[in-house]
């Protein structure tokens, strides 16, 4: 089973990292950023097959491919977001992770406006 690996994998990090605090402090934070770049690695091969299956899926349905892409965008941009937060948190420097957030908030409104735009649009023609 994955999440019993990725799991051993994220608390050996921590223990390690734990470990490490009290002799180097600097490289826990290394330690750290290793193991979720691993994570990160390996949730990207996951994430091409759930890609795969919205392309099969795409094909079966009426929907139009841009919003599908859309939305899987605005979800790469939240993963990485999330990433890249959680190590500036875990790093010390909250206000830089904050910022982060604020741009990806922004992204994602601004990669959802043609979702907005064609609402707009079909609510104008009912009316």
């Amino acid at each position: 089973m994955d999440i019993v690996k990725i799991a051993v994998l994220g608390l050996a990090g921590v223990l390690l990292a734990l470990l490490l605090r009290k002799e180097k402090g600097e490289y826990s934070i290394f330690i750290s950023m290793a193991v979720c770049i691993c994570i990160f690695v390996y949730v990207i091969t996951k994430a091409e097959t759930i890609v795969d299956f919205i392309k099969r899926l795409q094909a079966l349905t009426p929907v139009d491919s841009r919003y599908i892409g859309l939305v899987l965008k605005m979800v790469g941009v939240t993963y990485v977001a999330e990433f890249a937060i959680d190590i500036c948190k875990d790093a010390g420097y909250a206000a830089i992770g904050s910022q982060i957030e604020i741009f990806a908030k922004l992204s994602i409104l601004a990669i959802s406006l043609p979702v907005l735009d064609a609402c707009l649009a079909m609510i104008g023609s009912f009316l």
